[in-house]
C-alpha cells in the first residue's frame, strides 16, 4: 500500500534539491556518508556485544552500476533498518536516526563511564542525516529504492519512491545485514550528459575522491582493466576489459595523522595535488584542537602567486569537511580575506552535512574555528619575518600586495592586524625592512618617518629631494608600489611617529634655513616664473630639501602625485588631479641664471622657467604638455 509522507513533501524535498544543495553531483556524498553511519552503528554493536563476530576490517562500502537498467546502487554492510525504523527514517523527511543514534550512546557512554569498553563515542562520528542527506538521491533519480535487513533480524524490506507523491514498504530478500540504495538515474533533459554522466565508472570515482576520500571504510566498484586477448597479433593487439574491484578512497585524512609521523613529502605530494600548483608550499600548518569545539586543520601558505589571483575570478577559501566529508570546496568564512592566499583543509565533527553557506555566516563553532585558525597563521608568518627572513621575503614577494591592500582597506580597519608584517625598501640598509625596524633605528633626534614614492626603487634612488637625507644618514623608505601612497593617510602614524614625504613634505633638518625665509628673499624671481608660468602651477617658491638639483615639483597636501597617476589608470574619467608646486634651489646656478635674465633678459627668462618647469615634471614621472615645444625651447639656447 502507498503512503504519504509525514511531513509537506512536495515543499520539503523542493527545498532540498533547488535550495540546500549548488550541484547535483553531491548526492553521492550524501549516500555513502549513510552507509558509514550505518557501518559505524555496527562497529559499535560489534564492541559492545562479542557475539556480533565482525571487526573493522569486515565492513565495506560497494558501488555497483548497472548501465542496462540504468541504476547506480550503494551497498552497505552496517546495522541496516527494519519496517518501523524504515517509516520513521524514511517516511518523515528531515527526520535524523543518525543524530538520534549519536544521542543515545552518548547517554550510553555516560552511563557506562569507568568500563573497560572505553568511550565509543569519542571514536565514532556520525556524518548523514537520513531525511535531509538520503533524499539529494531524487536531484538525480527520478525513482530510488532501499532494500534492507537489520543485524539480527530474519526479514528484509524494501522501501520504494518516486518522489513527493509517497512511497511503499514491502517484504523482500536480502543475504545478510546492511542496506541497499538503489538509484534509478534519469534520462538526460535539455543538457548534454546531465545525468548519464553517472552511469560510467571514471565520473563515479572522481566523485568518490572528491567527496568521500576520507570515509574510513573502503569503497570499492568494479572498474574495467584492459587486457591483450590472446593470440592477437602483437603489432596490432586486440583488447578486451576485465573489471575488478577497486578501492575508490584513501580512508586516512593526512590532517588526522601526527605531524610527526608525516614526511615533508607528503605534505608537498597533497598540496600539489590538491591545489593545483606544480610548485611544493613554502609553508605548512597544521593544527588539531578538541575541546567545546573539535577540528584538524591543514593549512599552506604557497610560494607562488595563484592564476588569476589579484582578479575577480580568483576565490579564496579553505576545503571544509565533516568527518571526513567534503562540505564546502571553498569556504571563504573559515579564513578573514587578508589571509585568502592559504590552501587547505578544515575537519570538524562538529557540523551537519547539510549545512548552508548563509547558516555557515552565523555559526558559532564556525567562528571560533575562523579566529583560532587565524592566529595560527598570524604566528607563523611571524615566525618567518623574524626567524627565517630569507623564506618570509619570499612570501613578501607574492603576497605583499595582498596584505597591503588589505591593511587599507575600509580606511584602514585591520592596520592593527597587518602593519607589522608589511615592508618597504630602505636607503641605509638597501634591503626590504619592516615599519618597526625602522623605528627601533631612528636616530634619538628625528621626528618623522621619512619615505619616498616613485615607480621603481632605482627612480626613488635617484630623486633630487632624497640626496640631502642621504648625506646625513636619516633612513629613508621607499613606496614603490601604487598602494604604499596612501599609507600615511590610513595609518597616520606607527609606534607615535608620523610620516613624513620626502617629496611633497615641508621638514627642517635643522640648518636655519626655512622655505619661507628663501622665498622671500628672491620675492621679486618667484612672482615672475609664477607670472610667466600661469595655471600650470599652482604655487611657486624655494626649497631646502635641494642640494646639486635646481628644481623639483611637489603637491602638497592632499592628493599627490603617485595617487594622481593611479587613479589616472583606474579610471581617467575621475579627473583628479594633484596641486603643481614648484620648488627652486635658490643656491643652484640655474637659479642664479635665471634671477640675473629676469633682470637683464625678461625674453630669455621665460624659456628658462618652462625648461625647469618641464625638468621638474620629468624628475616626477609626469607628462609634460608640449614634448615639441620643450625641445625648441632648449634648441635656442645653443
Amino acid at each position: 500500500m502507498k503512503k504519504k509522507f509525514k511531513a509537506e513533501s512536495q515543499r520539503l524535498l523542493d527545498m532540498m534539491i533547488n535550495s540546500i544543495y549548488t550541484h547535483k553531483e553531491i548526492f553521492l556524498r550524501e549516500i555513502i556518508s549513510n552507509a558509514s553511519d550505518a557501518i559505524d552503528k555496527m562497529c559499535y554493536l560489534a564492541l559492545t556485544d562479542k557475539s556480533v563476530g565482525m571487526s573493522r576490517k569486515d565492513f565495506e562500502i560497494i558501488l555497483t552500476l548497472d548501465k542496462e537498467n540504468r541504476t547506480l546502487t550503494v551497498s552497505d554492510n552496517g546495522i541496516g533498518m527494519n519496517a518501523e525504523e524504515l517509516e520513521q527514517n524514511l517516511g518523515t523527511i528531515a527526520f535524523s536516526g543518525s543524530k538520534k543514534f549519536s544521542e543515545e550512546i552518548e547517554q550510553a557512554d555516560k552511563e557506562r563511564q569507568g568500563t573497560a569498553s572505553g568511550n565509543f563515542a569519542d571514536q565514532v562520528d556520525i556524518i548523514g542525516q537520513f531525511g535531509v542527506g538520503f533524499y539529494s538521491a531524487f536531484m538525480v533519480a527520478d525513482k530510488v529504492e532501499v532494500v534492507t535487513k537489520k543485524y539480527g533480524e530474519d526479514q528484509a524490506y524494501r522501501w520504494v519512491s518516486e518522489g513527493a507523491g509517497g512511497y511503499t514498504i514491502e517484504e523482500a530478500e536480502r543475504d545478510g545485514q546492511g542496506t541497499d540504495v538503489i538509484m534509478h538515474i534519469r534520462e538526460d533533459g535539455e543538457e548534454q550528459d546531465e545525468y548519464s554522466q553517472y552511469m560510467r565508472e571514471y565520473p563515479i570515482y572522481k566523485l568518490v575522491k572528491k567527496y568521500s576520500d576520507y570515509i574510513r571504510f573502503p569503497i570499492k566498484m568494479l572498474m574495467p582493466h584492459p587486457e591483450i586477448k590472446e593470440g592477437s597479433d602483437p603489432k596490432n593487439p586486440e583488447f578486451y576489459e576485465v573489471y575488478e574491484y577497486e578501492v575508490f578512497n584513501s580512508m586516512v585524512p593526512l590532517w588526522q595523522r601526527k605531524r610527526a609521523d608525516v614526511t615533508k613529502e607528503e605534505y608537498e605530494e597533497f598540496y600539489k595535488s590538491n591545489f593545483q600548483d606544480d610548485t611544493p608550499p613554502l609553508e605548512t600548518i597544521t593544527v588539531s584542537v578538541e575541546g567545546m569545539v573539535s577540528y584538524d586543520a591543514l593549512m599552506f601558505i604557497p610560494e607562488l602567486i595563484p592564476n588569476k589571483y589579484y582578479s575577480d575570478e580568483f576565490s579564496g577559501g579553505l576545503q571544509l569537511y565533516s568527518s571526513g566529508v567534503l562540505i564546502m570546496d571553498k569556504c571563504k568564512e573559515l579564513l578573514p580575506e587578508y589571509f585568502n592566499f592559504v590552501r587547505g583543509v578544515v575537519d570538524t565533527p562538529d557540523l551537519s552535512l547539510n549545512i548552508s553557506r548563509e547558516l555557515l555566516q552565523h555559526d558559532r563553532q564556525v567562528k571560533l574555528i575562523s579566529k583560532n585558525l587565524e592566529k595560527k597563521i598570524h604566528s607563523k608568518l611571524e615566525e618567518l619575518r623574524d626567524k627565517d627572513r630569507e623564506k618570509y621575503e619570499k612570501f613578501y614577494k607574492s603576497f605583499g600586495r595582498q596584505l597591503k591592500l588589505c591593511a587599507l582597506d575600509d580606511y584602514g580597519k585591520y592596520k592593527n592586524e597587518l602593519q607589522d608584517f608589511l615592508m618597504f625598501y630602505s636607503s641605509t640598509e638597501n634591503k626590504f625592512v619592516t615599519l618597526a625596524e625602522y623605528v627601533d633605528r631612528m636616530k634619538e633626534d628625528q621626528e618623522y618617518i621619512y619615505y619616498a614614492s616613485g615607480d621603481s626603487i632605482d627612480a626613488v634612488d635617484k630623486m633630487p629631494q632624497t640626496e640631502i637625507l642621504k648625506d646625513k644618514g636619516i633612513e629613508i623608505l621607499y613606496f614603490t608600489d601604487s598602494t604604499d601612497e596612501f599609507i600615511p593617510d590610513m595609518f597616520g602614524k606607527y609606534k607615535e611617529k608620523k610620516f613624513m614625504s620626502v617629496i611633497d613634505g615641508d621638514f627642517d633638518l635643522g640648518d636655519g634655513k626655512t622655505d619661507e625665509k628663501m622665498t622671500e628673499t628672491f620675492k621679486d624671481t618667484f612672482d615672475f616664473v609664477k607670472e610667466t608660468l600661469g595655471d600650470k602651477v599652482d604655487v611657486v617658491k624655494a626649497t631646502t630639501k635641494l642640494k646639486s638639483h635646481p628644481v623639483v615639483i611637489s603637491s602638497g597636501e592632499g592628493i599627490t602625485f603617485e595617487m594622481e597617476k593611479y587613479f589616472t589608470a583606474v579610471n581617467p574619467e575621475l579627473g583628479m588631479k594633484a596641486k603643481r608646486i614648484l620648488e627652486l634651489n635658490v643656491d643652484h646656478k640655474a637659479f642664479l641664471a635665471l634671477d640675473r635674465a629676469r633682470q637683464d633678459d625678461p625674453e630669455r627668462a621665460k624659456k628658462m622657467c618652462e625648461v625647469l618647469l618641464n625638468q621638474a615634471l620629468l624628475i616626477a614621472g609626469l607628462p609634460i604638455e608640449d614634448p615639441s615645444g620643450y625641445t625648441d625651447i632648449v634648441c635656442s639656447f645653443f
